[in-house]
């Protein structure tokens, strides 16, 4: 407030300036994302590999297989981007039991629990490479649309965030990601989420997992991996 012929006079105060926008999902973040994956279940050696993983009808091994198969497929997509645009690169994909997830990667189990992170950390590592060496004008096919190098990137930090979710339900081990990296990833593919609330349930919400309050829990999810702009 300030004093004109002894009123008070209010003040305005700063013009809000617009949202920031989150930074890019980058090759550092799928990087990262695994990484903090692969401590984690190495935290849980000594749990049951074989009880079921959370809310899904895998098994906590077949949900680690499965993710490092998802991030295994994101960096073959971006290596033939003179491919077909409406298919896969043409594995065999198989299930290893009736239920099971339809898989290019295995695990061998003469390897004990430390196969299925071994094999993640090294698929992880190739998505990362994938996004880092990739031109961003490439675009390769994806089943919700081609998409580029960052949007790849963040379908792979969405796979490994919420799988390890799965992984880590029933076990001694806290797995709250970083709300940046959160933040980060709902912006590139889930535009159309809840902004204002708290990152990591929001993407729990946006991919099937969680209430949100005021928003119930989603019975069907996609992400929009189109590039921006």
């Amino acid at each position: 407030m300030s004093e004109a012929n002894g009123a008070s006079v209010p003040v305005p105060g700063p013009t809000p300036g617009p949202t920031p926008v989150p930074g890019p999902v980058t090759a550092d973040d799928v990087r990262d994302a695994v990484r903090l994956a692969v401590e984690a279940l190495r935290e849980a050696e000594a749990a049951d590999w074989d009880a079921r993983a959370g809310s899904l009808e895998w098994t906590r091994r077949e949900t680690v297989e499965h993710l490092a198969d998802d991030l295994f497929a994101y960096a073959a997509q971006l290596g033939v981007p003179g491919g077909p645009a409406d298919t896969e690169v043409p594995f065999v994909w198989r299930a290893e039991r009736p239920g099971g997830p339809a898989n290019v990667i295995f695990a061998d189990r003469a390897a004990g629990v430390d196969g299925p992170v071994r094999v993640l950390e090294a698929c992880g590592a190739l998505l990362a490479s994938m996004v880092r060496t990739t031109p961003t004008t490439v675009r390769a096919h994806h089943v919700f649309g081609a998409s580029d190098p960052e949007g790849f990137a963040a379908m792979g930090v969405v796979e490994t965030l919420v799988h390890l979710h799965d992984v880590a339900e029933g076990l001694a081990v806290r797995w709250e990601p970083d709300a940046g990296l959160c933040d980060r990833v709902l912006a590139r593919l889930f535009p159309d989420a809840p902004a204002g609330t708290d990152r990591w349930p929001t993407l729990l919400w946006a991919t099937g997992r969680a209430e949100l309050p005021g928003h119930a829990r989603l019975e069907r999810w996609r992400w929009y991996g189109a590039p921006r702009g």
